[in-house]
């Protein structure tokens, strides 16, 4: 059984045929929520072909739900697929993380900052 599963209905604040939405209960920064699968698949490879073209509304949904309580400057979205990359919680979830000006010294690599020594990076030549 998913944890995921438990969460009392006042905390979910969207709903459609595929995802549910909470703010996350260990927020990154103010206004971080989660997009959960209504049905238990461990992670993102193992949606079917219908929830992975319905994930992209529910991002968007997500985002207008951060942007009207909390307005931030960007954001990052992600998902931890594997105890490996950090999944802790063996039910997919992508998270969408407002990001604030200011919030970390140095924002450069972004999602990359997941492996501290690849953050930095220099482009070279010819290379994206």
């Amino acid at each position: 059984m998913s944890v995921f599963l438990n969460f009392p209905p006042e905390r979910i604040v969207y709903r459609d045929d595929h995802f549910f939405i909470v703010f996350d209960g260990y927020p990154a920064s103010p206004g971080h929520c989660l997009i959960i699968s209504n049905i238990i698949r461990e992670t993102y490879f193992e949606l079917t072909n219908e929830e992975k073209l319905a994930l992209p509304a529910a991002i968007d949904k997500a985002q207008a739900l951060v942007k009207e309580k909390h307005n931030p400057d960007g954001y990052n979205i992600g998902m931890n697929c594997g105890k490996d990359a950090g999944q802790s919680v063996p039910h997919f979830h992508c998270h969408v993380i407002p990001r604030y000006s200011g919030d970390v010294e140095d924002p450069q690599g972004g999602v990359r900052s997941v492996i501290p020594h690849k953050r930095k990076y220099q482009k070279k030549a010819n290379k994206f």
